[in-house]
């Protein structure tokens, strides 16, 4: 068998003629890729679709294709460099294959990231043509790589592209064939496009996909700023573990390890990664978005982490962990009262049950228990989390909850982020801090940081600015008082407001007169009319019973 190497860099079997003529080989660039290069080329690999499918459904097509490329692509790379070791491309290969079967049993790492067979490299989806058999042939060789290695079991083997919808393909050939070429323009093997870079343009397109997305973009995507505040927040240690129990396509975690090298030297001690996704397609993002990061060390577990936690076993618990970061999805109601008292884990035993009508501080309470004596926590929710039931004179569930939290000194921090943030709500939301071990110059005290002016319009959702990021971490870091930004409560103060941590309750921002927005009038409008027209049928009740007196 002969090999010959093609204008992107790759080798191929011989006797590919008749498939090199398949398609026309385009320009090929091997330059070391910018950001602002490889976002425009993935948009286009967007567009080339548009219209094919829901917007939804592009990043399923789209972006397990990239990650094939790249492993195709640093295989190439990696072959290369052993075939100038041996001096042969045929001896090179037998040896990455025999070690690659031999590290399988023996459970090492083998002396390539990953084996891409022959006849399965990029270059044969490339110039496979659109037969009618393109799909099926694309999908047989992300199978056959997942199965050749295990680590992408579950990762790269979930997408069909194949598949079809009332007897129609999904994604013709002909358009498969084009979505190909325009993803084989760069190469993205070691040299080409650094992890940071090509992860960080991943998340571009997670964010691109998002905003078409709306509602079902919030289960995978928090905003980049938010991830950096979250990372800044807690500024993790070396050597310690940071989990997420709800972690979408990974951003918080991967956003956090990066914070550790920007800060950090020694990269042998940056953090473990650890995470857990209900949904089986944003899970294979997740440990994609990890592999193009090149944090192969990361651990994943898939399913409902309430119902069947991945980090743990029963009978010793859950597992603790330095560090908890989330977004959960926000006031949840699909857990019934009964699982919540049934927990086996006993989660829920110590802090109350929560109502059925959201999930908020049952969350809280799951973190709670994952971390260690002196763990960490920033988790994201719903402002009514932190307010809902105070000032009610009867009783509440998640007030009483918050009260435990608070009465047990456990809550550290309570930020409230700027409206309109998130793509699966204008809601501003806030950021908890939860932590073990409180240090003694701040325990009995809750800091409050408002930080809702803190943002710039873009389209379609606004964004937290750089500073108001730096901000809220100085004043978290310094634990001060700010005026119109930051205050710090005693446990005192809390109980005086029957627990309501809401930050816009003890600190006001405004400098100017403020416009109330057009929806919230409109429903004050649509109240006031409801009660005028209550008003109106009793008056007219009362006036006829009037009328009949006089009658009578």
């Amino acid at each position: 068998m002969t090999r010959k190497k093609n204008r992107s860099g790759s080798y191929q079997a011989g006797n590919t003629a008749a498939s090199q003529s398949a398609l026309p080989l385009a320009i090929q660039s091997d330059d070391h890729l910018t950001i602002s290069e490889l976002e425009t080329w993935l948009w286009d690999a967007a567009c080339v679709i548009r219209g094919t499918a829901d917007a939804p459904k592009y990043k399923d097509f789209i972006l397990p294709l990239i990650f094939y490329k790249r492993l195709s692509d640093v295989f190439d790379d990696e072959f290369q460099q052993y075939v100038e070791l041996y001096g042969g491309e045929e001896l090179a290969y037998q040896i990455i294959l025999a070690d690659h079967q031999q590290a399988l049993l023996e459970g090492r790492q083998p002396i390539v990231r990953f084996l891409i067979p022959d006849e399965y490299r990029w270059s044969k989806l490339r110039n496979h043509g659109a037969d009618g058999r393109l799909g099926e042939f694309v999908t047989e060789a992300m199978r056959t790589v997942a199965d050749k290695n295990p680590p992408l079991r579950g990762v790269l083997d979930v997408k069909d592209y194949n598949e079809r919808q009332s007897g129609q393909r999904t994604l013709d050939d002909n358009r498969l064939a084009a979505l190909i070429e325009i993803i084989s323009r760069h190469r993205l093997g070691l040299h080409n496009a650094e992890p940071d870079i090509l992860g960080r343009t991943y998340e571009y397109l997670l964010r691109k996909f998002a905003e078409g997305q709306g509602q079902s973009a919030g289960e995978f995507y928090t905003p980049k700023e938010v991830g950096w505040l979250i990372a800044n927040l807690i500024n993790p240690r070396p050597q310690s573990t940071i989990y997420d129990p709800t972690c979408g396509s990974g951003g918080l975690l991967i956003k956090a390890r990066m914070y550790y090298e920007e800060h950090n030297e020694d990269k042998a001690k940056a953090p473990k990664l650890f995470g857990q996704e209900l949904n089986s397609v944003t899970f294979a993002m997740a440990k994609m978005n990890m592999f193009l990061h090149d944090y192969t060390d990361a651990s994943f577990a898939i399913g409902d982490t309430f119902t069947n936690p991945g980090f743990g076993a029963k009978g010793s618990g859950l597992q603790k962990f330095d560090y908890v970061v989330a977004n959960p999805m926000w006031n949840q109601d699909v857990y019934e009262e009964s699982f919540y008292e049934h927990d086996s884990w006993e989660r829920f035993t110590h802090f109350g049950i929560p109502p059925r009508s959201s999930a908020d501080w049952g969350w809280l309470q799951h973190i709670y228990a994952s971390l260690n004596t002196s763990g960490c926590a920033v988790v994201v929710l719903d402002t009514g989390a932190v307010s809902r039931g105070s000032g009610s004179k009867s009783s509440n569930r998640e007030r009483d909850i918050r009260k435990r939290f608070v009465e047990e000194d456990v809550i550290e921090c309570v930020i409230l982020l700027p409206e309109n943030l998130f793509y699966n709500t204008t809601a501003p939301g806030v950021v908890i801090l939860l932590n073990r071990d409180k240090p003694t110059e701040r325990k009995n005290q809750i800091l409050l940081i408002n930080a809702s002016n803190y943002f710039v319009k873009r389209k379609p959702k606004n964004e937290l600015t750089s500073d108001g990021i730096t901000a809220i971490a100085d004043a978290h870091r310094n634990w001060e008082t700010q005026e119109k930004l930051s205050r710090v409560i005693s446990l005192e103060e809390a109980r005086n407001a029957d627990y309501n941590l809401s930050p816009s309750h003890f600190i006001s921002v405004d400098t100017e007169n403020v416009y109330r927005p057009v929806s919230a009038i409109l429903a004050d409008l649509a109240e006031a009319k409801a009660h005028r027209e209550e008003a109106d049928i009793v008056l007219q009740q009362n006036l006829s019973k009037l009328v009949l007196f006089e009658e009578i």
